[in-house]
């Protein structure tokens, strides 16, 4: 799949420009050239969240494409470009799921989203997503690049050296962004929500 998306990258980006100027049958023609690449990113993600992943994965892939082609202000810059957005819309949707899922278990009212039948967070899962975005915010201020680093690897399920494409610095430098925000993060998690977790 890698090997056939990578061959393919101008492509990408001349439909990713004609989906801008209006083409609407450019969205079409898209689609089968990023569609295993983004449900490979939403699987990497869901993986952490259940064992039975596939329906899950396939609707955050239809939500996140739909967002995708809506958006007409980008100024695409690459396939790169378009699969680091996509990370940044994952993350959204899947906070904005558990967010909701966290007010139905406390009693608020729930906001109907397309998800709702997809995904199905435990207590737990919902709180630690909701956790792991606040504390993101947090470093983000800190340092915006360990935090896009973060959001790239753990959101979108990039690889170090897709991560290295997107934010166009080296393999090494994510590496060392990716450690050192990861030790931040678990310490912040800790301190901040509680949640007790080891490095990797």
């Amino acid at each position: 799949m890698l090997a056939t998306r990578m061959s393919e990258p101008q492509e990408v980006t001349l439909l990713l420009t004609a989906l801008k100027r209006g083409d609407e049958g450019a969205a079409s023609r898209l689609m089968p050239l990023i569609y295993d690449e983004l449900r490979r990113l939403a699987a990497s993600y869901m993986r952490r969240e259940r064992a039975d992943h596939t329906l899950q994965a396939t609707a955050l892939v239809h939500e996140a494409y739909l967002k995708l082609v809506e958006q007409r202000s980008v100024d695409w810059q690459s396939r790169a470009h378009f699969f680091g957005v996509a990370a940044q819309l994952m993350r959204r949707i899947l906070v904005d799921h558990a967010r909701g899922h966290s007010r139905q278990k406390r009693g608020g009212e729930q906001q109907k989203v397309s998800l709702d039948e997809a995904f199905v967070f435990s207590e737990r899962q919902a709180d630690e997503i909701v956790a792991v975005d606040d504390s993101l915010n947090v470093l983000s201020r800190i340092d915006p690049r360990q935090a896009r680093v973060v959001e790239l690897r753990f959101f979108g399920g990039l690889s170090v050296e897709e991560a290295a494409d997107v934010l166009g610095i080296s393999p090494k430098t994510v590496k060392r962004e990716w450690s050192v925000a990861k030790a931040w993060l678990y310490a912040d998690l800790k301190e901040r929500h509680g949640i007790d977790a080891a490095p990797a």
